[in-house]
């Protein structure tokens, strides 16, 4: 089994590097790539350095899978010329999400789609892939009509020239931006780029990816995507409508029993998902479960994961581990 990690060297090369070490996925060979400006850099995996390599010279090694995190245009310009060599890439950008072509992949909801034939496949945006683990389950029951979602997104989802903006503005240093404002002490509700509509990419990708996932055109979708002053994991207020009523107890049950999906809702005594504590942990997190009082068959959420692990490397570590359980490379 011979994986190529390309954008080895950015923040969630890293931690697909960590995941595929926790998780014992079977490498025989390794091949770290990253841009010409990193060739030659060391990277450290299993206690063995490995040196970095272009993108041309991995494809000439013919990997049987490439996981990519090295951004849209990287994956549009090269993924197709792994896939020429038999490799089979599993793309975390946002290059061919929409392409229907190409399988948009939650291994808990929707991998059984995948064939041989699958040479490329994408991995959604984090924001969808943490909503749509706790509404898969409801859709599946209940018939999902509308939702209507905030996001609360760490810094560490732009990469990490922000999370060194965010640490150099709490300890008063002057740095690079990459926002157009302070955000510690802030909340900014601009998440990507705007599109003509006035909603941003990121929340029409919650529109887009949801409908594709959950495999259904007819669910609406409205969100409003906020940048927080965390360091590691997504949060969001998410209000279902149901097409049919539902109980309660019956819906924290069946979201206790979905795998990947764990439970933390006792208001008792002060339980409830927060990204400090689900930041380095693979689950989504899912509480404060209430009905929506002001209409019907309609249902409130706090869903919490950490975005760099099952919001990319985790969830892209889990496709290959089930293109190798079923024999599909």
């Amino acid at each position: 089994m011979k994986v190529a990690i390309v954008g080895a060297t950015g923040l969630v090369g890293n931690v697909m590097l960590k995941v595929l070490e926790e998780r014992n996925f079977p490498i025989d060979e390794l091949l770290l790539v990253a841009s010409e400006r990193s060739v030659g850099k060391k990277v450290n995996f299993k206690g063995k350095d490995y040196e970095v390599i272009s993108i041309p010279t991995a494809i000439e090694k013919k990997p049987d899978i490439a996981l990519f995190s090295a951004g849209g245009s990287t994956s549009l310009e090269w993924a197709p010329k792994f896939a020429e060599v038999g490799t089979t890439v599993i793309d975390n950008s946002s290059a061919w999400r929409m392409d229907l072509s190409k399988k948009l992949v939650v291994p808990e909801i929707n991998a059984n789609q995948l064939t041989k034939n699958d040479k490329i496949i994408a991995n959604p945006n984090c924001s969808t892939i943490q909503m749509v683990m706790a509404l898969a389950p409801l859709h599946k029951k209940y018939k999902i009509k509308r939702i209507v979602v905030s996001t609360y997104q760490s810094v560490s989802g732009t990469g990490v020239k922000a999370v060194e903006q965010m640490e150099n503005e709490m300890a008063g240093v002057k740095g690079e931006m990459a926002y157009h404002y302070p955000i510690h002490k802030n909340a900014i509700p601009h998440c990507d780029v705007f599109e003509e509509n006035g909603y941003t990419k990121e929340e029409m990708k919650l529109v887009r990816e949801t409908q594709k996932i959950l495999d259904d055109k007819t669910i609406a979708v409205t969100a409003t995507a906020v940048r927080i002053p965390t360091a590691g994991g997504h949060s969001e207020a998410v209000n279902v409508e149901f097409e049919n009523d539902f109980d309660l107890s019956e819906v924290r049950q069946l979201l206790s029993e979905t795998e990947g999906v764990t439970v933390q809702d006792n208001l008792d005594v002060n339980v409830y998902p927060m990204p400090m504590y689900a930041n380095g942990k693979d689950d989504v997190f899912v509480g404060r479960i209430r009905r929506d009082g002001s209409q019907p068959n309609t249902l409130n959420l706090w869903v919490v994961s950490d975005n760099l692990r099952k919001g990319a490397a985790t969830n892209t570590v889990q496709i290959a581990e089930y293109l190798v359980k079923e024999g599909l490379v």
